[in-house]
């Protein structure tokens, strides 16, 4: 079965602008989820920019609910992520001045720093997943790794789309990298500037198991309502 995940960020962002509390990230998640969701992502990220701690650990303690946790690749953010014990975390490159992720994590780099924390994570019994770019051999790093999942970065797929450019090859490279982390006994999963028209040809890559959809979700339900729009994404996916 497909899976949706619905990235509620930007209601902590909403919420934040004006420094109060509403709208509030807890009840959000527990209305994506009545509406059909099957489990929500937030990215805590060093900086609190949009979700804050005590966002994450009321939503982590709602029950029948799966969260999936964004976070960095700092300790201290590996350390919380243990604590509040969120059933998936996703491991995201991090960078200040960036307004939002711009693309995979350096797993070559970062090698030995990610088996560490993988290992960490998989004791808790929490699942990992790596947010990747579209790259055969960070398929094979991932599958030395040992990650149980990865994402792949479907942000300049979605913007070729977008731009009306000739996006086969990069549809081409995802399809590849899916098919071969598939054949490694790893999940794989979508996520980055996903809308209707992206994601329905994305669905044509079967082995993909769970969509991660954020910014389009929220911008979109301004002006047909979140409960519409998760289930006409539900339409595309499943």
């Amino acid at each position: 079965m497909k899976r949706l995940g619905v990235n509620i960020d930007h209601i902590a962002t909403i919420r934040n602008a004006r420094g109060e509390f509403h709208p509030d990230p807890v009840t959000a998640a527990k209305f994506v989820k009545k509406v059909g969701a099957d489990s929500i992502t937030i990215h805590l990220r060093e900086d609190r920019r949009h979700i804050k701690d005590i966002d994450a650990k009321k939503i982590c303690l709602l029950k029948g609910l799966l969260v999936n946790l964004e976070i960095s690749t700092n300790l201290k953010m590996i350390k919380t992520a243990i604590k509040i014990k969120p059933n998936f975390v996703c491991i995201v490159p991090e960078n200040r001045k960036e307004i939002t992720t711009e693309g995979g994590l350096d797993l070559k780099k970062n090698k030995n720093r990610l088996k560490k924390i993988i290992n960490r994570l998989k004791k808790n019994n929490i699942r990992t997943s790596l947010f990747i770019n579209p790259s055969l051999e960070d398929i094979r790093l991932s599958k030395e790794l040992e990650t149980d999942c990865i994402e792949i970065h479907t942000g300049r797929l979605a913007n070729l789309i977008k731009s009306k450019k000739k996006f086969t090859h990069e549809l081409s490279k995802i399809s590849k990298c899916s098919i071969l982390a598939e054949k490694y006994g790893i999940e794989v999963h979508a996520g980055h500037g996903l809308d209707y028209k992206t994601t329905r040809i994305l669905k044509k890559i079967k082995v993909i198991k769970e969509y991660n959809i954020g910014h389009f979700i929220i911008g979109e339900s301004i002006f047909y309502g979140l409960p519409k729009v998760i289930k006409n994404f539900i339409k595309i996916i499943k």
